[in-house]
């Protein structure tokens, strides 16, 4: 049987030591001995003996943040030996080595897959504050370990080296160390009384010393929860105050 499909591009990619890898730009392969986390529903194929445990967001305190934030990745365990396959709707997926001492924040939206040694928590988003319609909580990373992210489509990563604004449908992730907070971009005026808006209602400002991921897109965000839509009064404060460490 011959085709252009069989060619040694599309074969599998075979490596000497287990972990994460890309087997292209929109499939991962898990070279499973041992374990590691991944977003429910992600498996397209797997090889070998391979058991899947529904997590939700990763433990009981988590979930309860899930349930109160709407933020978190819905999580699988997956164990064994083997070989495991993952994408996102044919998402552009990324690889991420964390050090010691590294703290990544990321969208739950665009989490695809991690190392178990890493550690995951939800948290507010500094500077949100209640008239922001793109969310309040995002899930941070650190430890030791690799994380696979999703983009739709090629991403530019800013160095924070002076005021960097991004939409916030467009910001995938960025250190966690960055001060963030939420600019409002367009001003009201006779313009916005007819019917006029530029779109750009509201951007996230970055400043300190880090990077920020930023895909060409602007989805909803899905992972950030839309607390303003949902709550009045003081009620991101609340929550500010109950997921603080």
């Amino acid at each position: 049987m011959r085709s252009e499909l069989f060619s040694a591009d599309n074969l599998e990619k075979e490596h000497s030591q287990p972990g994460l890898r890309l087997q292209n730009s929109k499939l991962l392969k898990a070279e499973l001995n041992g374990e590691f986390l991944a977003r429910t529903g992600s498996m397209v194929a797997y090889q070998g003996q391979v058991t899947f445990e529904a997590l939700g967001s990763g433990g009981l305190g988590k979930f309860l943040k899930q349930k109160l934030t709407g933020e978190g990745v819905p999580l699988m365990r997956i164990r064994g030996n083997g070989d495991v396959f993952l994408a996102e709707n044919a998402a552009d997926i990324h690889l991420i080595d964390l050090e010691p001492g590294d703290a990544l924040s990321i969208n739950g939206a665009n989490v695809l897959a991690f190392d178990s040694t890493l550690n995951y928590d939800i948290r507010m988003v500094q500077g949100a504050g209640m008239f922001s319609s793109a969310g309040l909580f995002n899930c941070v990373f650190s430890g030791h370990g690799r994380i696979a992210v999703t983009t739709r489509g090629t991403p530019v990563v800013l160095n924070v080296d002076q005021p960097t604004y991004v939409d916030p449908q467009a910001a995938i992730a960025w250190s966690a160390s960055l001060q963030t907070g939420f600019h409002k971009a367009e001003q009201f005026n006779l313009g916005t009384l007819l019917g006029r808006s530029t779109g750009e209602r509201f951007t996230m400002s970055f400043a300190g010393q880090g990077f920020v991921i930023v895909q060409p897109s602007e989805e909803p965000p899905g992972g950030l929860v839309r607390v303003a839509e949902k709550k009045s009064g003081g009620g991101g404060s609340i929550l500010g105050d109950l997921f603080d460490d």
